[in-house]
C-alpha cells in the first residue's frame, strides 16, 4: 500500500503528534475494505500514538474509517473527528496526513482569527464531500472541512470517494467534484477555501468582515487579486518597505485550477496548488496584509494625485490606499447558450481532471479545439467511452503534436465548423447538446452525459464599470509601465491588454506594476 519511501516520510510527520489518535474502521470483506485496513494498519505501525480498532455498523458507510480521539463510542457517529469513506490516496493522501496531525495536536497554519471563528460556530453542521482521487480541487475543500470538524465538536465531516459510492453519485445527481452537502442538502460545488465555507454558514461573518475592513488604516499600495501577478506585486512593494495589502477571493487565483505547470523557468514541473502554496509562503515572508475570501465590487478613484483611492467590497467594507494595482486575472469563458447554466455541475463542467472520473464509461463532448480542449479530450479518452470535440473554426488551434495524438485515439471524434446551440437535459442532469454545422446550417444532436467547456478566458474586470479604460474584450488598457488611464491605478496580468496569458508573464507584469506604483508614490505627496 505505502512504499518504504512514503512510510519513512509519513513516520517523520507523525513524530509531530502531541496526543493520541484513534482510527475506528467500519469494514466488510470487500476489496476496498481490505485496502483500507492495510492502509490504516501501516499508519498505526509508524507511531505509538495511533491505535486502530474495527466496528461493524450498518448505519455507517462501508468501507470507511473515523479519525478521532481515543475512547470514542463503537460507532463513532456522534463523536468528534473526520471520516473517510474510501481510501484517501492520490490527491487526498495529503488530506489524510493533515487530519492525523491536526487531530494529534499539531496546529494549523490558518490565521488565528479564522480558527477562532471556526471554534465559535454554533449549531449542528454535518458536511459530506464527494471527491475523486484525480481531482486537484478536492483536497482544499476536504482539508478545510476536516479542520472544522477537528476544531469544533458541532461540526462533522465525511469525505466520500465518489468512485466507490457510485450509487450516491447517481441518487444525488452529482456531475462534478468536489460536491459538498450540509445536513443532507446541497451546499457548494467546486473549490472553496476555509474562509469561504465559514463565512457562508456564519450569519454574522459579513458584518464583522465589513467592520474589520473599514477600520484598517490606509495602505500605500493595495493589490486587488492574489494570483501570480498580485503575489509578485506584493513581494516587490513589501521589499520597498511600504505598507502593502492584498485582497482576493482565493490566494493563487486561476493557478489553483491548473494541474501541471511545466513552463515556469527554473521549475521543471509542479502542480497548480503547490505553486500557489509557494506563492503564499513567499508573500507571508514579508509584512503584507493578506485579506482572503473577499471580492471587490467598486473602485472610487482619488479626486487628486496623491489622494486616497477607495475600494468597496461585497461584504460592505471599504479599504483606502494611495495607489492601487489591479491583478484580478481571468475566468473560464461560458458558451452562452440555453441550458448551460441550468446544467452547470450537472453535466456542464470545466475541469476534465476533477470531473472526468464521474463520467466513466459515458459519452461526453469537449467544446473547443485549442490546446486546452485537445488536452482535455486526450485525458478523457482514457476514462470515458467516447469523446466528441466540437470546434467552431474550420481548423483546430491546438499544437500539431496534440492534434496528432488526439486523431490517433479511436474513441475521439473531431467535428470542425461546429457551433454549439443548446444544452439539453431531463431537469436533473444533462442528456444531450445541439450544434449547427456552419458549412450547411444543418442542426445535429449529440447524446452526451457531459460537456467540458474549453473555449478560453474572460478578464475579471466587470466590477470596474467605466472607472478605468478597457478594450472591447474587457481587458484593462495599460502602457509599458503597467499604468492605466487613472493616476495611481496600475494593472497587471491576465486582466490586462498585455498579450500571452502565461503565469511567468503575469508574475513579471506584477513586479513591473509594483515598481511603477513605488515610483508614483515617491513622486507624489501624501
Amino acid at each position: 500500500m505505502l512504499d518504504n519511501n512514503m512510510q519513512a516520510q509519513l513516520k517523520a510527520y507523525l513524530e509531530k503528534l502531541t496526543k493520541p489518535v484513534e482510527l475506528i474502521a467500519n469494514l466488510d470483506s470487500s476489496t476496498k475494505s481490505v485496502e483500507i485496513k492495510q492502509l490504516i494498519t501501516q499508519i498505526a505501525a509508524l507511531s505509538d500514538k495511533i491505535t486502530v480498532r474495527e466496528v461493524r455498523d450498518a448505519a455507517l458507510r462501508t468501507p470507511s474509517f473515523l479519525i478521532t480521539d481515543p475512547g470514542a463510542a463503537n460507532s463513532g457517529v456522534n463523536n468528534r473527528g473526520v471520516r473517510f469513506a474510501g481510501s484517501p490516496l492520490g490527491h487526498e493522501f495529503t488530506s489524510l496526513v493533515l487530519a492525523l496531525l491536526q487531530m494529534g495536536g499539531h496546529p494549523s497554519k490558518e490565521a488565528q482569527e479564522l480558527l477562532e471563528q471556526v471554534k465559535s460556530l454554533e449549531g449542528e453542521f454535518h458536511f459530506e464531500t464527494y471527491y475523486s482521487l484525480s481531482c486537484h480541487n478536492c483536497p482544499d475543500v476536504v482539508q478545510a472541512l476536516n479542520l472544522m470538524a477537528i476544531l469544533n465538536p458541532n461540526v462533522r465531516h465525511t469525505a466520500i470517494d465518489g468512485a466507490i459510492f457510485q450509487n450516491e453519485i447517481e441518487e444525488r445527481h452529482i456531475m462534478g467534484v468536489p460536491a459538498v452537502f450540509l445536513n443532507g442538502k446541497a451546499f457548494g460545488q467546486g473549490r472553496m477555501t476555509l474562509s469561504e465555507i465559514v463565512n457562508k454558514i456564519d450569519n454574522n461573518a459579513e458584518t464583522r468582515a465589513a467592520k474589520a475592513l473599514t477600520e484598517r488604516d490606509p495602505f500605500e499600495v493595495l493589490i486587488i487579486g492574489s494570483g501570480p501577478a498580485g503575489a509578485s506585486a506584493a513581494i516587490y512593494t513589501a521589499r520597498k518597505g511600504i505598507r502593502t495589502g492584498v485582497i482576493g477571493e482565493r490566494f493563487g487565483g486561476q493557478v489553483m485550477d491548473t494541474v501541471d505547470i511545466e513552463n515556469y523557468i527554473s521549475v521543471i514541473k509542479t502542480e497548480g496548488a503547490i505553486f500557489a502554496g509557494a506563492l503564499k509562503n513567499h508573500v507571508d515572508d514579508y509584512s503584507v496584509d493578506v485579506i482572503d475570501g473577499q471580492s471587490v465590487t467598486k473602485l472610487i478613484p482619488a479626486t487628486a494625485a496623491g489622494g486616497l483611492h477607495h475600494i468597496e467590497t461585497a461584504s460592505g467594507g471599504v479599504l483606502k490606499s494611495r495607489s492601487i494595482i489591479i491583478a484580478t486575472g481571468a475566468r473560464w469563458r461560458n458558451m452562452g447558450v440555453p441550458g448551460e447554466q441550468e446544467y452547470r455541475t450537472k453535466g456542464v463542467t470545466f475541469c476534465p481532471h476533477c470531473d472526468g472520473p464521474l463520467f466513466k464509461g459515458k459519452r461526453v463532448a469537449v467544446i473547443g479545439g485549442g490546446n486546452s480542449g485537445i488536452e482535455a479530450a486526450i485525458d478523457l479518452a482514457g476514462i470515458v467511452e467516447h469523446v466528441t470535440v466540437l470546434e467552431f473554426a474550420p481548423e483546430l488551434k491546438a499544437d500539431a503534436v496534440l492534434q496528432q495524438k488526439a486523431r490517433s485515439l479511436k474513441n475521439i471524434d473531431i467535428i470542425l465548423n461546429a457551433q454549439t446551440l443548446e444544452v439539453k437535459g431531463d431537469g436533473a442532469k444533462m442528456t444531450s447538446l445541439d450544434y449547427k454545422d456552419r458549412t450547411d446550417e444543418s442542426v445535429h444532436s449529440l447524446d452526451v452525459a457531459g460537456a467540458f467547456v474549453q473555449i478560453g478566458l474572460l478578464p475579471n474586470t466587470q466590477w470596474l464599470g467605466d472607472t478605468v479604460a478597457r478594450n472591447r474584450m474587457g481587458e484593462i488598457e495599460v502602457n509599458m509601465r503597467g499604468e492605466t488611464n487613472v493616476k495611481g491605478v496600475f494593472a497587471a496580468g491576465d486582466c490586462t491588454t498585455v498579450p500571452y496569458k502565461q503565469i511567468i508573464i503575469s508574475a513579471g507584469e506584477g513586479a513591473k506594476a509594483a515598481l511603477s506604483a513605488f515610483d508614483y508614490l515617491i513622486r507624489t505627496s501624501a
